[in-house]
C-alpha cells in the first residue's frame, strides 16, 4: 500500500512538474536580493531613492520564483511593521509598501528612480 501511494505521489509530481523542493533555495536567493538592494541604498545614500530600492529588491527577489516572492513579502512587511511599531517613518510606510508591491508584481523599478541617481544602481 505504501509503495502504491509513493508511486502515485511520484507520478503526480512528475506530471505536474512541481518544483516545491526549490522553494527554500528561491527564498534564500530572494533574501539575498533584498539585502543587496538594501546595501546599495545605503551605499548610494541618495535623496528620495528609497522607493526605487524597495521596488528593485522586491522585483529581483520575486523573479526567483515563489520562494523569492515569499521572502520579499516577509522581509518588506516585517520591515514596515517594525517601522510603524517603533514610530520611525510610519507616515512613509504606505508609500514604501506600494513600491514593494509594484516590484513584486513585476513592475519596472525605474518608475521610482530619482533623477540623477548614478547609473551604477
Amino acid at each position: 500500500m505504501k509503495l502504491l501511494l509513493a508511486g502515485i505521489v511520484l507520478t503526480f509530481l512528475t506530471i505536474c512538474d512541481a518544483q516545491w523542493y526549490m522553494f527554500p533555495v528561491e527564498a534564500a536567493q530572494g533574501a539575498r536580493d533584498m539585502y543587496r538592494a538594501y546595501s546599495e541604498m545605503k551605499e548610494a545614500n541618495y535623496k528620495n531613492s528609497d522607493k526605487y530600492f524597495h521596488a528593485k529588491g522586491n522585483n529581483l527577489a520575486a523573479k526567483r520564483g515563489a520562494g523569492g516572492e515569499w521572502a520579499a513579502t516577509i522581509i518588506s512587511d516585517g520591515r514596515e511593521w517594525w517601522q510603524i511599531k517603533t514610530g520611525r517613518g510610519a507616515s512613509d510606510s504606505e508609500a514604501d509598501q506600494e513600491a514593494n508591491r509594484w516590484g513584486r508584481s513585476g513592475g519596472d523599478p525605474n518608475r521610482y528612480r530619482p533623477p540623477g541617481l548614478p547609473s551604477k544602481y
